[in-house]
Parts: C-alpha cells; structure tokens; sequence
C-alpha cells in the first residue's frame, strides 16, 4: 500500500519552501516533517522496493506552472509530466538506434526514408484500465504536440506529415515524412513527446496516466504529489511516492536538502555546490557530457546592428570564455565554441576554437559604424551560472566599447511570454543537450521565432541533406558544413557548457538510470 500525501502538510511544506526564497535555508531546516518511510512491499516486475516517499526541489515556474506540459514553459513542468504519463523514448548514444524505448516497441523506417512506423508497446495500460492504442500515440502527435507554441514539440510537425499519419491497426502508427530523414528515431524519443489518452484536451488531476506515478497533488509555484503506478509497464518504481517541490533559489534547494527537508535537490549553483563536498551527509552527482547544458546569447538579426555580420563577430570576440569558467563555474564547466550539443556524435569537433579577440572586436564595431552602441541584454535565472554570464558578458561588451547593460527576469518568466521573448535585441538562453543537427531544426532552421531572425536557407537545405543521409560519413561532413556557416555567420554567442550539479542525501540511489537530457527521473530511484 502506497504511502498516502496529507494534503495540508504537503501544502504547508511547499509554502515552506517558497518562503525560504526570501529567508534562506534556516526556514527549511528548521521546519522538516517527515523522513523517508520504508513501508514499500515488492510487487510484479519489479526487485523489492525500498519504499518511501523521494523528496526532490526544481527551480519552478511561479504562479505559470501547468499541469499542461505541452505548453508548459519550466523545467518542473516537463519533470511532473515525466513522472505522470509515458515517454515515446528517450535518448541514448550508447543504444542501437541511438534511443532507448518507451511505450514504443521500436521504430521502423522505411528504405527511402519516407515512412516511420510506430510500433506501440502491447500491453501498456492507462491508469483507468484502458489499454494504450496506436490512437493515444497518434493524437498525442498531430494534435497536441502539433499545435504547442514550445519549439520543441512542434519538431514532429517540422518533420512528419501528420495530417496523413494514420492507425495501422491498435499497435502501428505509421508517419510519412515532409522529407526523406534518416534520425527521424532522435526527434521522436527525445523524452519530451509523451503520451495521454485519445481524446485529452484538458489536463487535470485524476486523468488517464500510464506514467510510474499517479499525480496525487499539484499546487503551481508550490509542488506536486505522485503515488506510485503499480501496472506501469516494464519497471515498477521502487517509491511509494513523490513529491516535486518548487524552490527557485538555489541556496534555499541546498538548505532543505541539508536540513532533512528533501532528498534530492536538482541544478544547484556552483557557489552552493561547492559549499556542500565536505557534508558527510550529501553527495553531489553532476551530470556529464553529452548532457551538458549550453548557455548563450543571442543576437536579434531583425534589429539593428544585429543584422550586420561584423557587429555579430564582434560579440562572439569579445567574450571571454576562460574566464566565465573560472570564475562563475570554478573551473567545472566546458568552453563553448558558438555551437550547440558539444560531446554528441555529429557536433562539428573540427571548428577551430573561437579566440578572445577584444581589440578585433572593437575593430569590427568601428568598421560597422557600431562603436558605442547601446544595448539591454534580457536573461533570467533559468538555470544556475545564466545570469552570472550575462553580468560578465556585459563587462566583456563594455571593454570593446559597448554601452550594454542587464535586464534580470523573474525565474520562471524568460520563456513564459514566448514571442515577446523571440522579438528581444539580446537575450539570454540555454540549450537543452539533443544531437547538433536536431538542435538547429528545433531552434533556427526555417526562420523559426528561436532563430532570432536567423534565415539562411542555404544552410536549412545543408541540414536537410546531412539528415537524409544514411550514410554516416557523408552526414557528418554534410552536418560540419551546415556547423561552420553558423559558426562563423550566426547570431547565438555560446561561450560555455556546464553541467547539472545536482545534490542528494546519501543512500539515495537510481536517479542517474533515468536521466532525461539534463534532467532527472525517478522510476528507478529508491531510498536507503
């Protein structure tokens, strides 16, 4: 039997852990209720449970959080689906196909590239007892993966033709392509494209689920409660339960995990990471390459002087990247080279390194007619180390002559009013880990609103040919062409890649065996 969430406790505790925003740890430890029960009993499917009730804390989204996470803009809310409903796959570079499999069999794409053909897990049950179909697959696709306003839900409908997808019988879905596409497998099963009952438009507590956890408990800007889901295909989770907790200040995510208040706290800064090596009772488990996450900046080629090529080198000179590095990630972090998912297999590796070249950059800014230039860059704490790059990169602009100056969101706000954020001058981002060529399909290719006014459809057609190639060879130098044009004409400044420090109490375990991208998952975790 499940451990059962008393409502008002869960509440007060997530009120807790908003309030620790403004007062710190202490709050947090101070006020601990309950450790990890062990009253878990083994059931189907599954080795026995250590039972228990996993603690995590998530930078959230305010008051914006959505159980819809179609067009939910946090990081929490994709984490909270992930838990709740079936993933298509995930991905994997050391898999066959370069994924691991979700609700779905596997994958089968036809010789010309032409058609992909869905095969759905058989067996795969809905919390309502409803048997997963080739239907809930197919309207989670073209319908509401379809109209998502989130760039990366709308990659299938970049790619597949889904107004003449069909049903292939209850266990096939087959997709024709816009286009022959050879890593049609990575688009699909890049862990967001998850999947609800036929028929879903409104996304509530108690719907249909087929994820390791039925949702007990949701309060925006506060945090989420999970039983667990003892018919989830495959794994059965070794909790009983799980809650998500709203904590958007990295000091306070570190002090409820030191002060028994959770159990696992993701995506601490360096500065609080640091603080946490010599606690007995903590380790900290960062995640590694290729799941490292890129911040940048991004140039606006819709306005002025972003549309001249020399003001953009400019700004990709005048960074220092060693120096963001050192200074904000303590030497933890990888320099960036102005291109998107370092360490996956088609990344341009043989792109020479961008210098710090200042006095070119104030050259380039004088030949522009740009010297002394006035510009506001808007950024947020999204995730730890942004908006100390953007302080920095502020400095760095100002050294080459740039009258530049930060704007600092709210968390939760940046991505939240999505094409208000698209028509910035200079914005902060950061780029989820995905393959290199996905990567500029999701965000740049095609004038999408992420392209920040990016259009190059001679570089699109390059893209487009590296992933209609079988072959492996001719796709990669097909892909580094398309790589060294961004390279050296592109508007996104991406001077570093870090990692994901997260922390946990000692004796946890499994988190790592469900890693989503930069996040993290819990079917396989347990308790000590």
């Amino acid at each position: 039997m499940s451990r059962q969430i008393d409502r008002r406790a869960f509440l007060r505790r997530g009120a807790a852990g908003a309030a620790a925003l403004a007062v710190g740890p202490g709050l947090l430890a101070a006020c601990s209720t309950d450790g990890p029960g062990t009253d878990g009993k083994p059931g189907a499917g599954s080795s026995p449970r250590s039972g228990g009730t996993l603690r995590a804390a998530f930078t959230g989204g305010g008051a914006s959080e959505t159980l819809d996470f179609f067009n939910g803009p946090s990081a929490l809310d994709l984490v909270r689906a992930r838990a709740w409903h079936g993933t298509l796959g995930n991905l994997d570079p050391n898999g066959p196909d370069g994924v691991r499999y979700g609700v779905l069999q596997g994958i089968d794409v036809s010789d010309d590239l032409s058609t992909y053909t869905l095969r759905v897990r058989p067996g795969v049950r809905f919390t309502d007892g409803s048997e997963l179909t080739s239907a809930d697959v197919l309207h989670s696709l073209s319908v509401l993966a379809a109209r998502s306003k989130l760039p990366v839900y709308r990659l299938a409908a970049a790619n597949f033709d889904l107004a003449r997808a069909k049903a292939d019988g209850d266990l096939k879905v087959v997709l024709p392509t816009l286009r022959p596409i050879a890593d049609g497998r990575l688009i699909l099963c890049q862990g967001n494209f998850l999947v609800v009952k036929d028929g879903t438009e409104v996304f509530r507590k108690g719907m249909p689920s087929c994820g390791p956890f039925r949702l007990t408990e949701f309060t925006a800007g506060q945090g989420s409660a999970f039983e667990r889901y003892d018919d989830h295909y495959g794994h059965v989770p070794h909790l009983d339960g799980l809650e998500l907790r709203s904590i958007a200040d990295s000091t306070a995510r570190a002090g409820a995990l030191t002060g028994g208040e959770i159990d696992f706290a993701h995506d601490l800064s360096p500065v609080t990471a640091r603080t946490l090596t010599d606690d007995p009772k903590v380790e900290l488990a960062p995640t590694e390459s290729p799941y490292l996450v890129g911040l940048s900046f991004q140039m606006n080629m819709s306005a002025k002087p972003f549309d001249d090529p020399r003001v953009r080198e400019a700004f990709k000179l005048a960074v220092d990247r060693e120096a963001m590095v050192r200074t904000v990630f303590h030497g933890e972090a990888e320099i960036g080279n102005d291109l998107p998912s370092i360490g996956f297999p088609d990344y341009a590796e043989g792109v020479p390194q961008r210098a710090h070249d200042p006095e070119r950059a104030r050259a380039l800014l004088r030949q522009a007619g740009a010297d002394g230039m006035e510009i506001r860059l808007t950024t947020g704490p999204e995730t730890p180390g942004m908006t100390e790059t953007a302080a920095l990169f502020v400095e760095d602009l100002k050294k080459v002559g740039v009258r530049a100056s930060v704007r600092e969101l709210p968390a939760g706000q940046l991505y939240a009013d999505f094409p208000a954020y698209a028509a910035l001058p200079l914005a902060g981002a950061y780029q989820m880990p995905i393959p290199a060529l996905s990567a500029y399909q999701m965000s740049t290719a095609g004038g999408s609103p992420s392209a920040f006014g990016w259009k190059r459809p001679d570089t699109d057609a390059l893209v487009a040919r590296a992933r209609a190639e079988s072959d492996r060879a001719r796709a990669e130098k097909l892909g580094t062409r398309a790589q060294r044009t961004r390279w050296a004409e592109g508007n996104q400044v991406l001077p570093v890649f870090k990692p994901n420090l997260n922390a946990q109490a000692k004796g946890v375990d499994g988190i790592r065996d469900d890693l989503f991208e930069q996040f993290p998952g819990f079917s396989r975790a347990s308790l000590a």
